[in-house]
Formats: structure tokens, sequence, C-alpha cells
């Protein structure tokens, strides 16, 4: 991303967005509507909670029977939580494969992210 003195074009791009809905609604509607937003965002983290607490009865991993069934000495994973097997199966491992985008970027390829 190409820098515009000390802002990037995205952060320009928000900067001018935010003034233009400054002049164009004025500052009462906007900070109302900033003020909705963060009154929706709290309604939305209270029933969050509310359905955590209240209707979910397993909250924890290790509390559900799935969970200790395969754990269990006669489960699939019953050398434990941090047996070979279950390291093999649920952990990821990284490859780097940055030598394969510098290859292609030599030839002329434009990548997009």
């Amino acid at each position: 991303m190409k820098k515009i003195g000390l802002m990037s074009r995205r952060g320009f791009i928000k900067v001018a967005g935010i003034a233009c809905g400054y002049s164009v609604l004025g500052f009462n509607v906007t900070r109302e509507a900033f003020a909705a937003t963060l009154e929706f965002v709290g309604l939305r983290q209270q029933s969050v909670y509310n359905a955590d607490s209240k209707i979910y009865s397993i909250r924890k991993s290790q509390d559900n029977p799935m969970i200790k069934k395969l754990y269990a000495k006669d489960g699939f994973l019953h050398e434990g939580p941090c047996g070979h097997k279950s390291h093999h199966l649920l952990h990821t491992h990284y490859n780097d494969r940055s030598a394969g985008v510098k290859a292609l970027k030599a030839k002329g390829v434009k990548l997009a992210l």
C-alpha cells in the first residue's frame, strides 16, 4: 500500500469518509448513529453472555461428555490430551511457501491479497 505523507491511502479514505459524513449529516446525527451502534454492540454482548450462562449447560471443553469419551481408556485418543496421536491430529504445522511467491513475482505475476 502506497503511503501519502504520514497516512496510507486506505487511512486517507477512512478519514475523508468520516469528514464527509460530518459535513453532510452534521455532528448530532453522526453522534446519534455512533451511540446507536455502541448500544447495539452492548445488547449483542449481553445476549451472548446470557445464552452462554443460561442456555448452554456445557461451557468448558473438558466437561463435554464426548471429549471425555474420546480421551477415555477405550477411546480413540486413549493416550491422553498430550499424546502422540492427538498431537498429530489436532495440531497444525507451518510450511514456508514464500519462495514460491517470490518466484512468481520474479516472473512478473501480480498477486492480489
